[in-house]
């Protein structure tokens, strides 16, 4: 039974991070960071150079379908299925690059008397 004292606090807290290169063929975010432990609940990535597309469902975007995003937009992704079923791919004729830092949750517990 939990204490009407207690009190849990969650909060995000980045834990890793990296430079992804999107191209020609539709890529996720990096499974060994998706499966670590404790999991990351939430992504923010920049698109840092050439337009790319994507889509949430697991489903591939290519070159001419899929939201568009530009160099210097941002996204913020959270929770299992979307950080899972991510897609990228590249819209012109160069590949672009995306920043990602992964955020998992950290709890602290406070006890009142």
């Amino acid at each position: 039974m939990i204490d009407a004292r207690q009190h849990v606090i969650g909060k995000l807290i980045p834990f890793d991070e990296e430079t992804i290169t999107v191209s020609t063929t539709a890529i996720g975010l990096t499974s060994a960071k998706l499966t670590s432990s404790p999991r990351p609940k939430k992504v923010i990535i920049t698109v840092e150079t050439a337009k790319i597309r994507y889509w949430m469902s697991g489903t591939a975007p290519t070159a001419t379908v899929g939201h568009l995003m530009s160099p210097l937009d941002s996204l913020v992704l959270e929770g299992y299925s979307q950080l899972n079923n991510v897609k990228f791919i590249r819209k012109g004729s160069s590949d672009g690059t995306i920043s990602v830092s992964y955020l998992r949750l950290i709890f602290y517990f406070y006890f009142f008397n």
